[in-house]
């Protein structure tokens, strides 16, 4: 009897879409995560785990899909060999199998830390243009719908003692929201 052919496909978000990952493999079954691949905690990726039994195959787009670390990598692919799982990467054309294979064991650590510093880069990349847009005045997140005047008549009430529960509702916001404002203004 001779295993089934599994894929995973993880994309970072829910508007993207998973079309382009293995679409030319014939497979018995997919899982997929639609979340960051630096949580190693992924729903999907731990039900393909407990599903892979030895003689299974699994296919994966490329290595970055499957892991964003090296350790997380390593871990991964020694686990799965070990139960007897193939993998196989098809971008980077590399297929694990549990056999030492020095070359493919080097292959794999190489674009595994690639992968992990071009990871970093891009965060390096989006904190820096963060940095800069905020300096410009760039504001994050979703707007207020309170006016500068809305705001300062939420601090009177509350600093004339009103209910912050009755303030929040007098103005249609939560709870939170009037400590917010509260904390903006002591900072």
């Amino acid at each position: 009897m001779t295993g089934q052919n599994v894929g995973y496909m993880r994309v970072s978000t829910t508007v993207q879409s998973t079309e382009r990952q293995l679409d030319k493999v014939d497979l018995d079954q997919v899982f997929t995560d639609k979340l960051s691949g630096k949580d190693t905690a992924r729903p999907q990726l731990d039900a393909c785990m407990n599903h892979l039994r030895k003689g299974d195959t699994l296919h994966v787009h490329s290595i970055d899909r499957l892991a964003r670390n090296l350790l997380d990598l390593q871990r991964l692919v020694e686990e799965l060999t070990a139960k007897g799982v193939t993998i196989k990467f098809h971008k980077e054309a590399l297929t694990f199998n549990g056999e030492e294979n020095a070359m493919s064991k080097l292959m794999l650590q190489m674009i595994g830390a690639v992968a992990e510093f071009e990871r970093s880069l891009i965060n390096e990349r989006r904190k820096e243009g963060v940095a800069i847009a905020q300096k410009k005045g760039v504001k994050f997140g979703r707007p207020s719908k309170l006016t500068d005047d809305q705001m300062k008549a939420i601090l009177a009430k509350v600093d004339a003692g009103q209910n912050k529960k009755s303030i929040a509702m007098e103005f249609g916001i939560s709870r939170a929201s009037v400590y917010d404002i509260i904390n903006r203004d002591h900072s």
